[in-house]
């Protein structure tokens, strides 16, 4: 799938005397344990030393970044990564140190197609991670767009079933359960419609998730493609295209209780998500996440334009915008909503100092434009800083504070040591904030 960019998030259970901490896109991974988080905002000039993308064919790109330990693991489409003045052969999964120097590891797990997300779980600490996507081979061992590796050796756990019958788009370990999504009707021999709970050590359904997520917005497929995990672990929000969950009207984003036996629809939702943007964009809310507290939900949303459009300004609706809406569990409306003018975003995240956003804008605070600059926009290419309060761009000396090439920021993680920004290497970009030498993987750490 991956058709946020060209090639094509989502982001984020631990022990090994392991700490949870909220990760880019909102999954929760096992990482050792460390000082409470910053405030934020982070820094504006990249690390200097981590690894980037080589362009061989096509746009090669990271989908998704994840710690566990001391160890970042990156996914996506790309066969060869660069560091340190080297060059490593590494077939759409790698790992690397997650501090300075930045070293590539000699994990190697050769998979054969597109990975989408990487998870672990609190049962096997880092030992063992999770990978989805859209492949049929891990290692020399046949697996079907879903399987469990060793983070030691590359090699399949057999134990763990390696079989979807279609693509999975996002992974998230929580408690003693695997959540996946994607495009699937049937995964390790369980029927389930697009998301599906599982074993982690057998990869069985174990019926913690049964929605019955059904319907989609036109000219775009039907899946559960991005999820994100509370600060508090008791709620999750997922993304998609679909029209009816676990009976209720939910378009688009919904949001999950998670603290009974199974999985229940909360009543947050809002009758905003149910608008139309361009029909070529019709699946539009491609990301969220969580405010520090867990009292505010942020989106990020592709979709041009809304659906016949009269050209008339300022632009209305979520389409090609970010937005923040009140995480309170009943029908809400926006707190704001800040336009890039009809360019993408694909994806956000969030600490107590600003919301970032990501994917291919050219200007910010721009309703009153579409495709150039409106009265009032701000020239802010790429990665934006958002004030939390008002959604307007946060600025220095009249010019924004951050910025990156426009090279598709299809995830960003947040650890307590700064955010991580995972993309393509779209029109050869390897620029983050002005800075050359970070195709893909750009990290921006607090202070």
């Amino acid at each position: 799938m991956r058709y946020l960019s060209p090639g094509r998030l989502l982001g984020p259970v631990g022990a090994i005397a392991v700490a949870l901490v909220t990760v880019g896109g909102g999954f929760m991974s096992p990482v050792l344990a460390k000082p409470a988080a910053a405030t934020g905002p982070v820094a504006t000039k990249p690390a200097a030393g981590t690894p980037q993308l080589v362009r061989t064919s096509g746009v090669e790109n990271i989908r998704q970044l994840v710690q566990c330990g001391p160890m970042m693991y990156a996914v996506g489409s790309f066969t060869e990564i660069s560091q340190g003045g080297k060059n490593y052969s590494r077939n759409n999964v790698f790992s690397f140190s997650a501090t300075a120097p930045y070293a590539v590891s000699g994990w190697n797990v050769n998979v054969n197609g597109d990975v989408n997300s990487i998870a672990f779980t609190s049962g096997n600490g880092c030992a063992d991670a999770y990978i989805g996507g859209s492949f049929t081979s891990v290692h020399g061992t046949a697996a079907t767009n879903i399987a469990e590796v060793s983070t030691s050796t590359g090699a399949v756990v057999s134990s763990f079933g390696h079989n979807a019958n279609n693509e999975v788009d996002t992974l998230l370990g929580y408690q003693n359960h695997l959540l996946a999504g994607g495009q699937f009707t049937l995964v390790n021999g369980g029927k389930r419609h697009l998301y599906a709970s599982l074993s982690p050590s057998s990869g069985k359904v174990d019926g913690f998730i049964n929605l019955h997520i059904t319907g989609k917005v036109p000219n775009d497929h039907r899946v559960v493609y991005n999820q994100q995990l509370s600060h508090s672990g008791n709620l999750l929000l997922a993304e998609g295209n679909f029209t009816s969950v676990g009976g209720q009207p939910r378009q688009q984003i919904f949001m999950l209780n998670l603290t009974g036996s199974t999985a229940k629809v909360t009543g947050w939702t809002s009758p905003e998500f149910s608008q139309h943007c361009t029909a070529k964009k019709s699946f539009y809310i491609h990301a969220a996440a969580w405010s520090p507290d867990d009292s505010t939900v942020y989106i990020a949303d592709t979709g041009f334009h809304p659906l016949n459009w009269p050209g008339t300004f300022p632009l209305t609706g979520l389409c090609d915008a970010a937005a923040s809406f009140p995480a309170a569990q009943q029908s809400v409306s926006h707190n704001w909503i800040e336009y890039s003018g009809c360019d993408s975003y694909y994806s956000v995240a969030a600490d107590s100092g600003a919301v970032y956003v990501g994917g291919h804008p050219r200007w910010a605070d721009n309703p009153n434009g579409c495709n150039k600059a409106g009265p009032g926009a701000v020239a802010d290419q790429g990665l934006q800083g958002l004030n939390p309060s008002s959604g307007t761009v946060e600025t220095s000396g009249g010019k924004p504070v951050y910025s990156s090439s426009r090279a598709n920021a299809d995830d960003m993680l947040i650890t307590g040591a700064g955010l991580w920004i995972a993309s393509s290497n779209r029109f050869d970009s390897n620029v983050c904030d002005g800075v050359h030498g970070h195709a893909g993987i750009c990290f921006l750490p607090y202070a």
